[in-house]
């Protein structure tokens, strides 16, 4: 099984006629996504790549295709108004993969996902993708920006506030023959939607999913928040690594959300937290598989 989407996820895409998003459109599509629609204001009417039909507004989408999920490629000014938009439509998932959102705007955004049906991932994320069976798994669902040729069908859940680390750990996994239920790269920026929390307890529910890794990084709290839930309830083996051990107190590094203040979300107090939790941390990027595997 898988968590968040499957194979026959039907999604559109919000900033189709985009370099950026069409581009991954393209890729998303020849991995075997079911792409049925695109959103540009002012391009209704336009089909994309012969094969999906461009509306201006998701609404419309929404009630022409059927569309359950959406994938937004829009510049930071707009981004906000456009998951908003996928929230009005009552869409059940927005990956939003946008990088630059002011912190104000997804406040807002925040407050009007609270008692909807709308789940967010992202922003600044790398989005999700449900690998499908057969060679390559290329017959999947891939909503965002990850290379879906590194994935493989399989037990493990991964979830990762890092793009870059996200791919690391998949690979591993797939050169080892063991592939992934579905992995989900939730963004670095301190106002997002999905937390780490959120996915380990979809992963702890999915009877598939026999093994997790997660991957934090310096900053917030959301890794401690995890290691406390795991602790007390998850029933699987779960592996984490920890990036910016190395960082220097006070320095932003890479997104918004990986700066250390007043002495927490330091790298040392989660590697702490994870062991207390009977989680077990990989030392460098390179033993994150190996760590896991260890373990199940």
């Amino acid at each position: 099984m898988s968590i968040l989407v499957t194979p026959k996820t039907r999604v559109l895409v919000q900033g189709i006629t985009g370099g950026f998003g069409a581009r991954h459109t393209q890729l998303s599509l020849a991995y075997g996504t079911q792409i049925v629609a695109g959103v540009t204001p002012g391009k209704g009417g336009q089909m994309f790549d012969q094969t999906v039909p461009v509306f201006d507004t998701v609404s419309a989408a929404v009630a022409a295709t059927g569309a359950t999920a959406s994938a937004v490629f829009v510049p930071p000014a707009f981004a906000a108004d456009a998951i908003l938009e996928g929230v009005d439509a009552g869409l059940d998932l927005v990956v939003c993969i946008t990088e630059g959102i002011p912190v104000n705007d997804m406040v807002r955004v925040k407050r009007a996902l609270q008692g909807c049906r709308t789940r967010l991932i992202g922003p600044n994320c790398p989005g999700i993708v449900t690998p499908g069976e057969g060679k390559d798994s290329h017959n999947g669902c891939r909503i965002g920006i990850s290379p879906g040729y590194i994935h493989k069908k399989g037990p493990v859940g991964v979830v990762s506030r890092s793009g870059t680390l996200t791919y690391e750990a998949v690979w591993q996994l797939t050169c080892r023959g063991i592939g992934q239920s579905t992995c989900v790269g939730i963004g670095g920026d301190p106002v997002n939607g999905t937390s780490h929390l959120d996915v380990i307890r979809m992963f702890n529910e999915d009877p598939e999913t026999r093994g997790i890794i997660m991957i934090g990084e310096i900053g917030g709290s959301s890794e401690e928040e995890a290691a406390e839930w795991i602790k007390a309830h998850c029933q699987k083996p779960v592996a984490g690594f920890i990036a910016g051990a190395t960082a220097p107190p006070g320095r932003r590094m890479g997104h918004a959300g990986a700066i250390v203040s007043g002495g927490k979300g330091t790298a040392a107090a989660k590697i702490e937290a994870f062991k207390a939790a009977g989680i077990a941390v990989a030392t460098t990027p390179s033993e994150m598989a190996d760590t896991l595997l260890k373990m199940m």
